[in-house]
């Protein structure tokens, strides 16, 4: 569903740039060979780009992890004016100048004095962590989470690798239709006026005529669609590239430059550890040591933390703001915490137990993908023999369908074949060169997808 959302929202965005028809006038032309556009896509492509800032990004959140490990160094300024000060109370001192013991269970009284009104403090600390076993797991997971950045950019470049190459092979095919097509209709054109000649002197019924006509015409139809078709690919082509849709792209490679390889050597590579090639494959295994680390993590907040800090301050006060300045009271300190988890009431141990079943999942989802990946490389490896052989079966259906509408209009121009039969030779030729065009186009992709499947593509 999502992916014919994606479809939806491309070819519109596609038809909408379309319909602009007239380029810009900064609109820039492009040659590319296929290679040229898989390296404009490393560099333009919306989730290559993407993933290249998250490579960024991991960096910073390694350099951030170990910040959390060198001297945090603070400042405050604190003023404070009491509008209405705190009350003072104690024991009733006035009693005991009276020579009277102090009744401890009298009722406290309101001392004539107590905070003072205006506070203005000033005061610099700084906190050194000394031990966590937190702190040195998060150390060696952010290097694993930087190498699984790296492992997503290399995924994005094949993604992009792959989606430009197929888009690539398509524009390629859609000029091999339009040339196999203008090569039948100047064919049927040549043939179209013999024809009309013929029945001019009487030689031919115009039934003839208007039949190969018809052919001729809903060929030219043919060819128009298939341009306009062939303009949508180009435009995709460029949205796979990252490439503005105005922008002129001419493609510099050629059918004949493709290698699709053998089909018998295909069909004999066989290999069950095909997943070490796979970026997937990486990227589970990355995610595995992830789920390891939470592991070593929730172990270490077991572990006491032990931190050292120090702070110089100097204080202002006074009740009339005239005077608050004209006295300070400074004062320092050095200290250190140990903080040493003992009952947190089951959490810790739960939470450790949720991060060790995390990583029996991640093993389960290794031997599925070794699963996965084998079962891929397999089919792969079925549809391109299959592929390969349909396209081999075509080229030799193609080349019989041009020698019986040869035959054919022989026999038509020496009177001894009907123009049927020429009809039917012609129609058949032509759905010989649709299916040819279907079977390169299969050849073409599923070679893509082979490579896909054993690893090849970096």
């Amino acid at each position: 569903m999502r992916k014919t959302i994606m479809t939806l929202i491309w070819s519109l965005a596609i038809v909408q740039a379309m319909a602009q028809q007239a380029p810009p006038a900064n609109a820039t032309t492009h040659s590319f060979s296929l290679q040229d556009c898989i390296n404009y896509a490393y560099e333009h492509q919306d989730s290559v780009k993407n993933a290249t800032l998250d490579v960024k990004s991991a960096d910073y959140k390694v350099k951030e992890t170990i910040g959390q490990g060198l001297p945090q160094v603070n400042g405050s300024i604190s003023f404070q004016d009491y509008t209405r000060a705190p009350a003072t109370v104690g024991p009733d001192f006035a009693a005991f100048t009276t020579g009277k013991p102090i009744d401890p269970k009298a009722p406290l009284v309101v001392y004539p004095f107590g905070a003072v009104q205006y506070n203005n403090t000033y005061m610099a600390k700084a906190d050194q962590l000394l031990f966590s076993g937190t702190f040195l797991v998060g150390l060696k997971a952010v290097k694993t989470f930087k190498e699984l950045s790296l492992r997503s950019l290399t995924r994005s470049r094949i993604d992009a690798n792959i989606a430009v190459t197929k888009a690539y092979y398509q524009v390629l095919v859609g000029n091999e239709q339009i040339r196999l097509l203008d090569a039948n209709i100047n064919q049927l054109k040549q043939q179209v006026n013999e024809t009309t000649q013929s029945n001019k002197q009487g030689f031919v019924e115009k039934i003839d005529v208007d039949r190969i006509s018809v052919q001729y015409n809903n060929l030219i139809t043919t060819r128009e669609n298939t341009v306009r078709g062939l303009t949508l690919y180009n435009a995709m082509l460029k949205f796979q590239m990252g490439m503005p849709i105005s922008d002129e792209l001419m493609l510099t490679d050629k059918l004949v430059d493709v290698n699709l390889g053998d089909a018998g050597l295909a069909d004999k590579s066989q290999d069950s550890s095909v997943y070490h090639n796979r970026i997937e494959y990486d990227l589970l295994q990355t995610n595995k040591r992830l789920n390891e680390l939470d592991v070593l993590a929730k172990k270490a907040e077991f572990l006491p933390t032990v931190t050292a800090n120090a702070a110089m301050a100097t204080v202002f006060q006074e009740n009339q703001t005239r005077l608050l300045y004209k006295n300070n009271y400074p004062f320092s300190y050095i200290g250190l915490n140990i903080n040493i988890p003992i009952f947190s009431g089951g959490q810790r141990i739960n939470q450790l137990r949720q991060k060790q079943i995390e990583v029996q999942k991640a093993d389960n989802a290794l031997e599925g993908a070794r699963n996965a990946f084998a079962l891929q490389a397999t089919s792969a490896r079925v549809s391109f023999v299959n592929s390969l052989q349909s396209l081999n079966n075509q080229k030799r259906n193609q080349e019989l369908a041009n020698e019986v509408l040869r035959v054919s209009k022989i026999k038509y121009q020496q009177g001894v074949g009907s123009s049927i039969e020429v009809t039917q030779a012609q129609t058949e030729l032509e759905s010989s060169d649709n299916q040819y065009i279907q079977a390169l186009y299969d050849a073409l992709i599923n070679k893509v997808n082979l490579d896909q499947a054993y690893g090849r593509i970096k």
